[in-house]
């Protein structure tokens, strides 16, 4: 039964459930045949199609773009999301974004995605000899739409995207003086670039530069027929490379970045097999085909230093392997850059399923990149949470090939992502280390762990905002608190939102947790705890909780009160809290802090770095 079949089977009453089709949607690449499917999941309910994580979007524009919302819900079902669509009316833009009684406000969306096109922001019957003019004119639409995104933030928590806005040809041929084109150019460049700008200067904000991902599309703009006729102002192929994006935005935003590129070797980060060839046969350098390989190379160690772990899983001689990677001239990718590699006879998906133990990666991290489609359909039919992503066809292509999905596609980076390779070879000689010890306590005494806490400022809030997107095992009540919230929290009097960061004899782990506290007159209450579970099991949650109740203790409350939410990831930790001491009233946990409780192990040490520290 082909996927579209199924589709329809799943919108029959009483219809069982399929949750393999998500990994079968990716089969679908007709247009037609993807908007059919993203109209039809419309009516399937998400429970038929396994454990997906629920987002509210709405959808508000200038014009008409009827394929944008089915074809976004094919693509964020394909990523593990069910979205909930809320779709406005035509040119209802300004309406949704300046009052608090619309339909878009009172759908409450998480992410919001605003579609623009250029005849809104282009003035009516300008004068092409007066450059100035149009410029001014732009401008102006340009203020009213910044001021209706400012105003909307300031009311709702929701994420905005906006987009840069493409130029129609037959506006710029409009103009017959080159320099006119030139001055037109320039002030449409502007506009574009503003609304960029919109992401660096507000934190809900965030921009898809449109232009950019449209020079591959082939397509033209829009039909200027059915513009005409229907206010489209976009073709179904820009419609189609809008969804996609925008669905790479929303896993984002979801936290649900892949965190490992595993990568196969042997014609994938080179030319030819190392075994036969030597690794003095190999193609890599400067001429083709061996330059697209070390753009390969360059490409994911460019990943490497934006947060992207890097392992290697390939069929091969250990030996020969360390010799290409110590020796060969024309390498860009070297051990350093590797943080974990399986490199034996083995068949790949044990060695993936390897590779995730000793980096204590869940296999949903992942993304495997290989040539073979032997290799390629064994990991994908045996491990299904891995993305797998075929090189097949010209190496030339394959870099694209990898950055198509978006899968390593996050909000922003921080100092912890980029040193995240050094951070998971320290945890593996940490792992060796304990090896030499008879008891877990004696080796986590030799650690000489310490914890520093310190208040959230601006620049540790977006790696705290980070963690509470992306953590899912130790996150006490399974979502994350809107960075919105999170910086009213923190400037709050009657909030405490406190970072720590890990570092023992083998390094510093950065910041690897945050708590969410609200101060009462009599209690304190833990509103969320979430920490990286690179550090599970060494006593650093318990030496937090310690800090919050002598902190608790010294300002007068008597009692620590958490919130727990119970979810089918975060069943780690959901021993925690009575370990600690709580004990669960009226479906909330509870410590009394008078006398001090003691919490804290004696195997770590706390450091305080904060400025109005009440301790």
């Amino acid at each position: 039964m082909d996927v579209l079949a199924r589709i329809r089977q799943l919108t029959k009453p009483d219809a069982a459930a399929d949750p393999a089709l998500l990994a079968d949607l990716a089969s679908l690449t007709d247009l037609p045949a993807l908007l059919e499917a993203g109209r039809l999941l419309a009516k399937v309910p998400a429970s038929l199609l396994g454990k997906l994580k629920p987002l509210r979007v709405a959808i508000t524009g200038t014009f008409t773009a009827s394929g944008v919302a089915p074809l976004l819900r094919v693509a964020l079902l394909g990523k593990g999301i069910a979205p909930e669509i809320h779709v406005s009316g035509f040119d209802q833009l300004a309406v949704d974004l300046s009052s608090p009684s619309s339909p878009l406000a009172e759908f409450d969306p998480q992410v919001t995605l605003c579609l623009l096109h250029d005849d809104w922001f282009v003035p009516r019957d300008w004068d092409p000899a007066d450059p100035e003019g149009f410029s001014g004119a732009v401008r102006s639409r340009w203020s009213m739409f910044d001021n209706l995104v400012g105003g909307f933030t300031e009311r709702s928590g929701s994420a905005v995207l906006v987009h840069t806005v493409p130029l129609s040809p037959i506006e710029m041929r409009g103009v017959v003086a080159f320099d006119g084109r030139a001055a037109l150019g320039r002030a449409w460049r502007d506009l574009n670039s503003d609304l960029l700008g919109m992401a660096l200067r507000r934190d809900q904000v965030h921009a898809l530069d449109l232009e950019a991902y449209l020079v591959d599309a082939p397509a033209r703009l829009r039909d200027e027929r059915l513009y005409r006729f229907a206010s489209a102002a976009w073709t179904p192929e820009v419609e189609h490379v809008y969804a996609a994006e925008a669905a790479n935005f929303c896993r984002a935003f979801m936290g649900m970045a892949k965190k490992v590129l595993v990568l196969d070797l042997d014609n994938t980060l080179w030319g030819g097999v190392v075994g036969d060839d030597g690794p003095s046969g190999i193609q890599i350098g400067p001429m083709y085909p061996g330059n697209a390989f070390r753009e390969m190379q360059r490409r994911a160690v460019s990943l490497r230093r934006q947060g992207v772990v890097l392992a290697l899983c390939s069929k091969n001689e250990a030996a020969i392997v360390d010799q290409v990677l110590n020796e060969h001239p024309d390498l860009v990718i070297r051990p350093a850059d590797i943080a974990a590699r399986a490199v034996n006879w083995q068949p790949k998906d044990q060695n993936i399923r390897a590779l995730a133990a000793q980096l204590n990666l869940g296999l949903d991290s992942f993304v495997f990149a290989d040539d073979s489609t032997f290799e390629t359909e064994l990991v994908r039919g045996s491990i299904p949470e891995v993305t797998v992503v075929h090189l097949n066809g010209d190496p030339a292509d394959h870099v694209a090939a990898v950055q198509r999905a978006g899968s390593f596609d996050v909000l922003t980076t921080t100092a912890t992502d980029r040193s995240r390779t050094e951070l998971y070879k320290a945890r593996a000689e940490r792992t060796s280390f304990a090896e030499s010890f008879g008891t877990v306590d004696d080796y986590l005494r030799s650690l000489e762990i310490t914890v520093t806490v310190r208040e959230a400022d601006e620049f540790s809030l977006p790696r705290l905002v980070q963690l509470g997107q992306r953590t899912n095992q130790f996150n006490m009540i399974g979502r994350s608190h809107p960075e919105a919230r999170t910086r009213e929290m923190a400037a709050s009097d009657d909030c405490l939102v406190l970072v720590f960061e890990v570092a023992d004899r083998f390094g510093a782990e950065g910041i690897v947790g945050g708590v969410w506290v609200s101060r009462r007159d009599d209690h304190w209450l833990i509103e969320n705890f979430v920490m990286s579970c690179r550090v599970f099991t060494r006593g650093v949650e318990h030496t937090v909780v310690q800090h919050i109740v002598d902190r608790a203790a010294s300002a007068g409350a008597s009692r620590l009160e958490a919130d727990f939410v119970a979810t089918d990831r975060n069943k780690a930790a959901a021993a925690f809290y009575p370990e600690a001491g709580f004990s669960l009233t009226d479906g909330r946990y509870t410590l009394p802090v008078v006398p001090r409780p003691q919490i804290s192990p004696d195997w770590t040490t706390l450091v305080v770095d904060m400025e109005h520290a009440d301790v």
